[in-house]
């Protein structure tokens, strides 16, 4: 009988999340304009692509999958699940505005992560996906 998967602990998936953001602001310090542009692309799609691993995600060995089905992270999953982050990232050029809503937003998400036994946060509820360890 094939062994379930296992939900990814909140360290590793802080782990990848901080890579993830370390290539962005890479990117904004490059060119900042287009590496704007390409942070929210990125975060916006990054689960979608690389059977539901971004870059974070494979280096840390976690992967997004549907939790109902079980499949990789689809293009749109991956878009549900990351708007709420990718809304905050954009809203972070107003001053005080998206600092605050970005820290909001990450609270939040902390907290359900903490309160749900499968370690969903607000993206994965909506679009109904789970961090798993690959």
């Amino acid at each position: 009988m094939p062994e379930e998967p296992r939900s990814a602990g909140l360290l590793l998936r802080t782990a990848a999340r901080v890579i993830d953001f370390i290539l962005i602001a890479a990117a904004l310090e490059i060119a900042p304009k287009a590496g704007y542009f390409a942070g929210i692309a990125y975060l916006l799609l990054g689960d979608g692509f690389l059977d539901g691993r971004n870059i974070g995600k494979r280096l840390v060995k976690l992967r997004v999958v549907s939790s109902e089905s079980n499949a990789p992270c689809s293009i749109k999953d991956s878009i549900l699940r990351n708007s709420t982050l990718a809304v905050g990232f954009g809203l972070w050029v107003i001053p005080w505005i998206g600092g605050f809503f970005i820290v909001a937003v990450c609270v939040l998400e902390f907290v359900l992560i903490l309160g749900n036994k499968n370690g969903m946060r607000l993206g994965d509820l909506i679009a109904k996906t789970i961090v798993i360890e690959a």
